[in-house]
């Protein structure tokens, strides 16, 4: 007697887990929403300053909620005034001013470093520590003791003033020491037993492999650089010297302010270090997390 064969009964689909998965996705989906509107605020500022920098004086200094950002007669005449204004000078010296922070602050901090994470002589720990500790003293206390000093040297008004006083940074120092902490001994003593000498290990091993640091080093120095105000403002008189930041208070004046120049002024500021970032962006956290995790 032949038996009818039932369908194999499907195995009962358990939706244990289901409530915890909407939780985490409602969860994720309002992180996002807020990043986004984090974002969007973020870009509030620029986009405005944009917006500014293509209006009329006119429209500039009668604001309304339909022109916020989007000029009813875009122009480019603020972009003329502030080229004209000598900004071609400024421009070059603050890109002058930000390369030599971040080929000295690359060399020197790197080799600060290395020195604190790798080479052993006495008082070490107590030398970072007073590292470490001038991390904590504002930079205002120290700005008039800089500047008679830049007085007694005759840097005054002068590159040397811009950027001796910047060549090493207590913070470059500790992010280096961090990451070179993170790379294994291995690879010194494998080089050691061919042969190398502590340079050698230093420029062909340890450098190499301390790209991501060394990258983050070199953003933060250019932003410092870059944005930098306070310093110039006191050691430098002569226009021919001025950098960006202080070329931007050029075009205020005590009864008036021209704010699409200024507006235009801060965009051709802004829009190096958004591009420097945005090339080194993969290197530059990668630096700092590896820095920050490790050591």
């Amino acid at each position: 007697m032949a038996v009818a064969s039932r369908p194999l009964a499907r195995p009962f689909a358990s939706t244990r887990g289901e409530p915890g998965d909407k939780l985490g996705l409602t969860l994720q989906i309002l992180a996002y929403l807020v990043l986004i509107a984090v974002a969007f605020a973020m870009l509030v500022p620029f986009l405005f300053s944009i917006s500014t920098s293509i209006k009329t004086n006119a429209e500039a200094n009668t604001l309304s909620f339909a022109n916020l950002f989007v000029p009813a007669n875009p122009t480019l005449g603020a972009y003329t005034t502030v080229w004209e204004a000598n900004i071609g000078r400024w421009f070059f010296n603050s890109a002058i001013v930000a390369a030599v922070w971040v080929i000295a602050r690359a060399i020197f901090d790197s080799m600060a470093g290395y020195a604190f994470a790798r080479m052993s002589f006495p008082g070490k720990n107590l030398i970072f520590l007073m590292v470490l500790s001038t991390l904590m003293v504002p930079g205002m206390v120290t700005l008039i003791p800089k500047f008679l000093i830049l007085d007694k040297l005759n840097l005054l008004n002068s590159y040397g003033a811009l950027t001796l006083p910047f060549l090493t940074s207590a913070f470059g120092i500790f992010l280096m020491k961090q990451f070179f902490e993170s790379i294994p001994l291995e690879l010194e003593e494998a080089a050691r037993v061919d042969g190398a000498s502590r340079y050698r290990m230093f420029v062909q091993i340890i450098l190499p492999n301390a790209m991501p640091a060394l990258t983050a080093l070199a953003i933060f120095s250019f932003q410092g650089s870059w944005n930098n105000f306070l310093e110039p403002l006191v050691y430098i008189s002569n226009a021919d010297l001025f950098t960006l930041p202080i070329g931007l208070a050029f075009f205020r004046q005590a009864n008036y302010t021209d704010w699409p120049a200024v507006m235009a002024a801060a965009v051709i500021t802004t829009v190096p270090i958004a591009v420097f970032y945005l090339f080194f962006q993969r290197y530059f956290v990668e630096g700092v997390t590896t820095s920050g995790i490790k050591g």
